[in-house]
């Protein structure tokens, strides 16, 4: 057998290869990780639901199709995990909330079965903070993923995607989707370490998707490195997959580590004043990549970005808000509801949001992204931290306070971002950088991920002996 069978860890990419020269069996992949799960999810709490039938019966008919030269493509055999938002036709779909237990899903959105007919097999649900509205990942009802880079005190993993966060971290799923209104896939990517894109919103479909922000929500890949996350990026977007397969083997297109591709680029980064919001753990590790980029050839000015990041932090908050209260008045207008009070106050702080004031606040929000638009050239990418400090304790976060002060500014403007793991902390917590880029040019940012990624040669996982 495969030595990939017995490691978590082992890559989408690498699964795949080995999927295609039958070295290792779709099932055993799968029976490796649903054993793990067994095992290491009672600790963490990532899943809401895992499918182990279905999901095994898939992995042997995956089996037999590749056996009889019937293989789909290059994610065939793949095992993923979908955040409980996302929905499966006849299955449950809770939206992270009690009074959801028994939804179950009327159809699969255009995202999930693109997944689907690429060949994937859905390992399970993972959890979410409620009605995704929430960037530490706390879920009061249904219980808060553990983040497994410190089994001994519990730690924000990052929302609302917190599950698949934990889930991908810890090597229970190969990849997972998250969704991201104000940062929901990159700030649990930040706090599990791992990559996770957020894309611009003309770019992937949201049907089959629970709403929370019409104007704001898109789905996105989470992932352990960057050839994993355009290879499920290309699958999410409906890429051929003989173009993809053909990418992947020869490592062209998204493949393709362009060690000089920073040459001759402006990067925008932070000004004295966001700095200071900073910790010290996360500056350090901000500053020694900044420097890593000069050495790859990048040109590093401060940005003076045209409307301050807490302002757009704002205003995009007040857009989800507002939307997300219209989506789901039902259940937190009713007190008899067993609803997450943290995220109950939240959303009830839509009710006093105005139809005319949320008008204006999309017209200023146009006029913005142009306003933005402008102070962006002669800029290639904006580079920021994603996250003010590493994952704090759960005993320390205020929920009243979001953390998503670098994250929702590019949601507001509607800017394609990428989260990816740059160092670790004193605490051996990870780190994590944002590289922005206008809409539409998820392909570049994954470029520059996928070469930065290579330059920093990070390997860490979290670490289960404990257990």
């Amino acid at each position: 057998m495969s030595d990939l069978a017995s490691d978590p860890y082992a890559s989408i990419v690498e699964l795949s290869k080995a999927f295609r020269n039958r070295s290792v069996l779709p099932s055993q992949i799968m029976e490796a990780q649903l054993k793990r799960i067994e095992v290491i999810d009672q600790k963490l709490g990532s899943y809401q639901t895992v499918y182990e039938d279905a999901a095994l019966a898939s992995a042997k008919e995956a089996d037999a199709a590749i056996a009889s030269d019937h293989r789909i493509g290059p994610f065939h055999g793949i095992p993923f995990a979908l955040k409980d938002i996302f929905e499966l036709e006849g299955h449950i779909t809770t939206c992270g909330s009690r009074e959801m237990l028994k939804r179950v899903s009327p159809t699969t959105g255009t995202v999930v079965r693109r997944l689907l007919e690429a060949g994937g097999i859905v390992i399970g649900k993972t959890k979410t903070v409620e009605c995704a509205l929430g960037g530490w990942g706390t879920n009061e009802q249904m219980g808060t993923p553990w983040n497994p880079w410190d089994l001994k005190e519990a730690r924000v993993p990052g929302g609302s995607s917190s599950g698949s966060g934990v889930a991908v971290a810890s090597g229970l799923a190969s990849c997972a989707t998250g969704s991201d209104t104000g940062g929901s896939v990159r700030l649990p990517a930040a706090y599990c370490g791992l990559t996770g894109l957020k894309v611009s919103k003309a770019c992937l479909p949201t049907d089959g998707i629970m709403p929370l922000s019409q104007t704001l929500d898109t789905p996105g890949p989470m992932t352990r490195n960057m050839a994993d996350l355009a290879f499920m990026f290309l699958i999410m977007q409906g890429i051929n997959a003989d173009e993809l397969e053909k990418d992947m083997m020869t490592g062209n297109g998204l493949f393709d580590v362009q060690m000089n591709i920073f040459k001759g680029l402006k990067l925008g980064i932070i000004n004295e004043e966001e700095r200071s919001l900073c910790t010290e753990d996360i500056l350090e590790s901000y500053d020694a990549t900044l420097h890593l980029l000069v050495e790859l050839g990048a040109e590093l000015e401060v940005f003076k970005s045209p409307i301050p990041f807490d302002d757009m932090t704002k205003l995009n908050g007040a857009i989800t808000m507002y939307e997300g209260y219209l989506n789901h008045r039902s259940f937190y207008d009713n007190p008899e509801k067993q609803m997450d009070q943290n995220v109950r106050k939240r959303m009830l702080a839509g009710r006093v949001l105005t139809s005319e004031n949320h008008s204006k606040r999309l017209d200023k929000r146009q006029k913005d992204q142009l306003i933005f638009e402008a102070s962006m050239v002669g800029f290639d990418a904006l580079i920021t931290p994603t996250v003010l400090e590493p994952a704090p304790r759960l005993d320390d976060i205020d929920e009243d306070f979001t953390p998503g002060y670098f994250t929702r500014p590019f949601n507001y403007i509607d800017m394609s971002a990428l989260a990816l793991p740059t160092a670790y902390s004193a605490k051996g917590l990870p780190t994590s950088l944002q590289i922005a880029v206008p809409a539409g040019r998820e392909n570049f940012v994954i470029q520059l991920g996928t070469t930065l990624e290579k330059a920093l040669g990070l390997t860490k996982q979290p670490d289960f002996s404990p257990l």
